[in-house]
């Protein structure tokens, strides 16, 4: 079975990427959670990068604000692909920071990047990566595809 771990540089991200947690629950995908510091423990995250995929993780979504670095030192090491989630934190630069540290990777070293606060699209995104080779989690996102549709149409006659 895929699973994706979620990692975030504080406690204080938590709330943002929960969503990520609970979508990709709604998907029934395997879910791991953990704190990793790129600047506070730097070992650790290193341990963590090297050894995910030797766990089984399939995808790993990285949220972090300020200077943002976890996602892409993740990438630097991990032979996983890394879904960057860019927080807008306490001591942010309207998230602008998080954003471009995020998205401006060198090549050789991409994250996938989704907008500020955007952990829920990260979820989606890490599922259609696992759905690219698992009918039953595709067959789910496809379903999850029609709910929007749906919701989006009965608005549309509650206007």
């Amino acid at each position: 079975m895929a699973k994706v771990s979620i990692i975030m540089g504080s406690k204080s991200d938590f709330p943002i990427m929960e969503q990520a947690v609970e979508i990709l629950k709604k998907f029934q995908i395997e879910v791991e959670v953990d704190i990793v510091s790129a600047h506070r423990t730097p070992e650790k995250m290193f341990d963590f990068a090297k050894k995910a995929h030797e766990r089984g993780i399939s995808v790993i979504i990285a949220g972090a604000g300020g200077a943002a670095h976890l996602p892409g030192m993740v990438a630097s090491i991990s032979p996983l692909p890394v879904i960057g989630v860019p927080i807008k934190s306490s001591n942010s630069i309207d998230g602008w920071d998080s954003i471009l540290s995020i998205l401006q990777m060198p090549n050789g070293v991409p994250v996938a990047t989704v907008a500020l606060n955007a952990a829920q699209n990260a979820g989606i995104l890490a599922a259609q990566i696992i759905g690219s080779s698992d009918y039953k989690i595709q067959r789910s996102i496809l379903d999850f595809k029609k709910e929007l549709k749906e919701k989006v149409l009965n608005d549309v006659k509650h206007l």
